[in-house]
Formats: structure tokens, sequence, C-alpha cells
């Protein structure tokens, strides 16, 4: 009985065909952000590199206007660092950092926990409030700080004359350089907290209830719960808002100058306001942004030396 043969098989190739349009479809994602990437390149990456450039030229009004600024090579560095005025406002800045982000932390880690403990309507108040503060702009919050503490018509003299201290009756408050410092501080606190508050409010929502439950049966209160669950489970988004808040209270510039101007007698200046004053009232933009890359260095440092501290932790659990 005669069978018949099966069709011979056609020989396979090692190699693997690319399929037509492959080439754009792998291009097609990067096409597609390429704006985003063009756009942070142009108000990101470019003025800072122009920024490093300046401070490198002897750059002040006769070259803004006319151009062929010269190279002035580490001269304008060596003049900033060794101007004690510099390191003065340095200081300054540091000490004004240090209390804000604190009081920022504390304050909105306290927020987050009474948020999680509320019940559905109060929370959605509570984060209602906080969403409006964090969206009122920065120029009108910080008109409104000026018009509590008038001397003449603010609602902070009047309370306290209500209250019987008659020594506040018409006190200038931004007369003085640790009460202006004060004011400061109160403000930009206020409109840090709600970020800082919202953002670890979220995370504490990811944390098991089941952990809550077993440290509340092992007798554990609240601020025992916070130490050996909440704080070590969300150590890095801590870790995050922490170096954010550095970021956010270092550059801080516009509740500065429209409340004081850095006064009074520079009690107030950081170094935003004093890089904005060399290059603005002595017209020396080489020395502004020596001032500037100076105090970018001083933040990638802090935030470098906070970061290996973390991951050195992170590595030894």
């Amino acid at each position: 009985m005669l069978t018949e043969a099966p069709p011979a098989r056609r020989p396979t190739s090692s190699r693997v065909v690319a399929a037509p349009g492959g080439r754009r479809r792998v291009l097609w994602p990067y096409l597609l952000i390429a704006p985003t990437l063009l756009a942070t390149a142009y108000l990101l990456v470019y003025p800072l590199l122009r920024n490093v450039i300046i401070s490198f030229q002897q750059f002040g009004m006769a070259e803004l206007i006319r151009g062929g600024a010269g190279f002035a090579g580490f001269a304008n560095y060596t003049a900033v660092l060794g101007d004690p005025e510099f390191w003065s406002v340095a200081r300054r800045t540091g000490v004004f950092t240090a209390i804000n982000v604190g009081l920022i932390m504390v304050l909105s880690t306290l927020v987050a926990l009474l948020v999680v403990r509320l019940d559905r309507v109060m929370r959605l108040l509570v984060l209602g409030g906080l969403v409006l503060t964090w969206a009122t702009p920065m120029i009108a919050a910080t008109t409104v700080f000026q018009w509590m503490f008038q001397s003449q018509l603010g609602v902070v003299n009047w309370a306290l004359v209500s209250l019987g201290f008659e020594q506040f009756r018409g006190h200038t408050w931004f007369a003085d350089g640790p009460q202006t410092f004060a004011i400061l501080v109160v403000l930009i606190v206020w409109q840090s907290v709600p970020f800082a508050a919202l953002t670890l409010y979220a995370a504490m929502t990811t944390v098991p209830h089941e952990l809550y439950e077993a440290a509340r049966i092992d007798g554990a209160g609240g601020f025992r719960s916070f130490r050996s669950i909440t704080f070590p489970v969300l150590a890095p988004m801590f870790g995050l808002v922490t170096c954010l808040e550095v970021i956010w209270v270092g550059k801080a510039f516009v509740q500065i100058w429209v409340i004081s101007e850095g006064g009074p007698g520079r009690a107030t200046t950081t170094l935003p306001v004093y890089a904005y004053q060399i290059a603005q009232s002595l017209h020396r933009y080489d020395l502004g942004a020596v001032v500037s890359m100076l105090m970018v260095l001083l933040l990638g440092l802090a935030l470098l030396f906070y970061f290996r501290r973390m991951f050195r932790e992170e590595a030894a659990t």
C-alpha cells in the first residue's frame, strides 16, 4: 500500500527578520516625549548653563547692552568667596532653612496624623482647607501677611491690644530684624505645610492596618506606633519631603523681597536675595551668577550628605 510522502519543510533561518515599521514603533515613544524634553532643556538646562558661563565672565551693564563679555576665569569666585558678607549671608540662609524645614516637617507630620484619624466629613473639610491654602498665590498670601502685621490697621496689633497688651498699639513689626525674620518663618511655614501634609497623609494611607492592630494588642500607644511602624515604613517618603522642603525654603525669594527686601539691616537677606541685590543694584551680573551657583552647590552638597546617610541606614537594615 502506497502512502503519500509529507511535504518538505522550508529551511528556517536563525536570524529574526524585523517586522515592517518596527523602527518607527521603537522611535515613536521618544518622538512623543521629545517636546517635553526640549521644553525642559530650554527652561532648566539652558539657563543653568548660561548662568555658569556668566559666572566665569566679566559681565556688567555694558556687556549686557553691547555684548562682548570677556573671560574672567575664577576671579569672580575669588571675589565672592573672599567677601565676609557672603559667608554671613550663607550662615543666615542655613539657619533660616533649618528653622523652616524643622517646623514644616513637625507640623505637617502632626497634621497628617490628625487627618488619618478624622471621620470622612472632617477629613474632606481639612483636606479642602489644605488644598486651598496650597493653591493661594504666593504674592497674594504675602500681601495678606503684610496687612495682618501693619502698624496702624493690622489685625495682629488689634487682637493683641484687645487682649490687653497696650504696648502693641501702633507697633511696627517690620522695623525690627528678628521680628521680621519670625514673620517670614511663619509665612513660609504656612505656605509649605499643606504640600508636605498632603504628601505624608497619602503615604500613611498605604501602611497596612494589621501592623497598627498588632501594636495595639501589644499595648503600644500612638507615639510608640509612630516611632516603631509609621516612621520606619515611610522613612524614604519623609526623606523625600525633607529634601523638597530644603530646596523650596533655600530658594525662597518672593516672600522675603516683597515684605522686607532683605532688611531691616540685612537681617533677612538670604542667598537668593543677596544674588539679586548684587545683580540689580550693583549691575554685577557676573557676581550675582557666582552667588547663585554657590547656592546651588551648597544645596546639592547638603542633599548629597542626606542621601548618603539615608542609603547607609537602608543598607544597615
